[in-house]
């Protein structure tokens, strides 16, 4: 089976390069950036800007190689870990999942916060997060990862995922 999507926009942030970015959007909470949505889906963003929170669903265009086996940013280890098991951008399908901030939306261009997303980066998809249906509440548990927050906040990229 074969599978068609169609580029909304492109994401405009500050990173230009991969190497020494904040690897979550926790380490990017300060980060702005727009969604530069093509005209025809601008009627999309109607309402939108009700959500303080959003998800962008994007394609990590710069990866050329991807792998079933990872050793993640946050890993304390250095364990090979299944993809599947971590948020590394090399899984099969190189699809790009982030919860940002809203700030503001004029016209076709969306304005974010909390992002760790480089430039040029094409979207698939926003949807709204909506704490009522997203919040995970319960035995909650994050597997392998064991890094704190201040030390997510602080992870930098470093060249494990750049082509050369």
């Amino acid at each position: 089976m074969t599978f068609t999507f169609c580029q909304l926009g492109t994401i405009r942030s500050p990173f230009c390069d991969l190497v020494d970015m904040p690897v979550q959007p926790k380490g990017a909470k300060d980060i702005y950036a727009t969604l530069e949505i093509k005209e025809k889906y601008q009627e999309g963003l109607k309402d939108l800007d009700g959500f303080s929170h959003l998800y962008l669903i994007y394609y990590f265009h710069k990866i050329k190689e991807h792998k079933l086996s990872v050793v993640p940013f946050n890993d304390k280890t250095h364990t090979s870990r299944g993809v599947f098991s971590t948020r590394t951008p090399v899984h099969p399908n190189s699809i790009g999942l982030s919860v940002v901030e809203l700030v503001k939306v004029e016209k076709n261009i969306v304005t974010i916060k909390g992002v760790d997303i480089l430039d040029g980066t094409p979207i698939l998809d926003i949807k709204p997060y909506i704490e009522n249906f997203d919040k995970a509440e319960g035995d909650v548990r994050s597997g392998w990862m064991k890094a704190s927050l201040q030390e997510v906040e602080q992870k930098r990229s470093d060249e494990r995922f750049v082509q050369k």
